[in-house]
């Protein structure tokens, strides 16, 4: 039986999600990448609440692209030092390690996210 592209990230993403909990003073920084838009949240996993959200249509002229991921990278580390929050458990939640995920996370972490 073949997969499609997506039940492939999903396996991948299970995967991922198995190894990766946020923890007290380490939250999750999780991303979901549709075909228009990037979205990333801050997510607390214990008390079960996004913390920071950010994504590309809150950026004015932002397309689906890997300079706009570095912006929402940029972005949400900024909103989460509002917050106090410096350490972070990266999901990238199936999706492989490139382009704009990549540039999502190296934004995040010229603003001094660490992870």
């Amino acid at each position: 039986m073949k997969l499609d592209n997506n039940q492939t990230r999903q396996r991948r993403a299970k995967r991922v999600r198995a190894k990766i909990k946020g923890a007290d003073g380490r939250p999750r920084l999780s991303i979901f990448r549709s075909l228009s838009y990037i979205y990333a949240q801050i997510i607390d996993d214990e008390k079960g609440i996004t913390l920071v959200s950010f994504d590309s249509r809150k950026i004015k002229g932002g397309k689906n692209n890997i300079e706009t991921a570095r912006k929402i990278g940029q972005e949400i580390a900024k909103m989460a030092a509002s917050k106090k929050i410096e350490k972070i458990v990266f999901d990238r939640k199936g999706y492989k390690y490139h382009g704009k995920i990549k540039a999502l996370a190296e934004g995040a972490r010229e603003e001094g996210l660490q992870f």
